[in-house]
């Protein structure tokens, strides 16, 4: 198959990103980058999740960063929704169009990370997109663990692609498949992609890389050849992975946005403001942005 023309960044670095960082970022940085992102022509940009602030302290102050922002029109700022509370929340908010809801492959992450099985996962999200639709918000699902899990190991495609099928039949637009440890390599991800696109179709698939292995900018150009056109990336590398220590997590969105530039795919993403946006955080964060491509812009400034 053709590598698709154009491709869809979907920016997860203010939510998947950022929840990850131990010390709490102000709120005006983070209205700051999800305004500089938006900027540099990405036309989704996760904002923040309504979880528990006892649990993730970090977005406690999504309501906050959604009244404040200067919203570009044609850009998404999804956020995560992990349950009927926390939609209540969103509801609350100013300005939600697009919540996500975020699911796993594996049974042991499912219980670990949210503290039930996967049919109760589904069960528990089933209620939310129904009221997200009354409302005509868009719903987007995430699978995590799609490639590997940190308990139970190698995950079955078709495990991925029974839980892709019935997120997509609960009302979900689209569906990210997460390699949430990083130990995918192309041709798993083809084998994968293929099984769970026999149930789902592509145009409905999204792919979300980590770098735990360094293999994520060659998974994405293996999911391109499948015809797969929509990456989750976080600038300047944000978003640690918790289960390889010292491993770095999400690809950074500046490699990604080099690597489709370098293949002629159309983004619509600027990659010297990109690139900017990532010293911004970085610099707010007391540290270099880990993407490679902002290093090697650096070096040549």
């Amino acid at each position: 198959m053709q590598l698709p023309r154009q491709v869809r960044m979907v920016e997860v670095g203010p939510r998947d990103g950022l929840q990850n960082e131990k010390a709490v970022v102000a709120t005006a940085v983070k209205i700051a980058l999800i305004e500089r992102l938006a900027d540099a022509g990405l036309t989704v940009v996760e904002s923040g999740s309504f979880v528990s602030p006892k649990w993730v302290p970090q977005m406690a102050d999504t309501d906050e960063v959604l009244g404040v922002i200067r919203r570009k029109p044609g850009v998404s700022y999804p956020v995560l929704v992990p349950n009927m509370k926390g939609l209540e929340a969103a509801e609350a908010a100013a300005g939600v169009e697009e919540i996500a809801v975020f699911g796993a492959a594996s049974e042991s992450f499912s219980q670990r990370n949210i503290n039930c099985s996967i049919a109760e996962s589904l069960n528990r999200f089933a209620p939310v997109v129904e009221r997200a639709q009354k409302l005509r918000w868009r719903v987007r699902g995430y699978i995590s663990c799609v490639l590997g899990c940190p308990y139970e190991g190698a995950v079955k495609p078709e495990a991925v692609a029974d839980v892709a099928e019935k997120l997509l039949k609960m009302g979900c637009y689209e569906i990210s498949l997460g390699d949430t440890i990083g130990v995918g390599t192309p041709l798993k991800s083809q084998a994968m992609l293929e099984v769970v696109a026999a149930k789902v179709p592509r145009d409905k698939l999204a792919v979300h890389y980590h770098d735990t292995y360094g293999q994520a900018l060659a998974n994405i150009l293996a999911s391109l050849e499948l015809g797969i056109a929509v990456v989750d990336s976080s600038v300047a590398g944000l978003g640690g992975c918790p289960y390889a220590k010292g491993a770095s997590g999400n690809v950074a969105s500046e490699d990604v946005l080099y690597l489709l530039n370098g293949l002629g795919i159309e983004t619509g993403v600027d990659l010297d403001r990109l690139a900017a946006a990532g010293r911004f955080i970085s610099g707010a964060l007391g540290r270099p942005p880990a993407a490679r491509v902002a290093q090697a812009l650096a070096a040549r400034a």
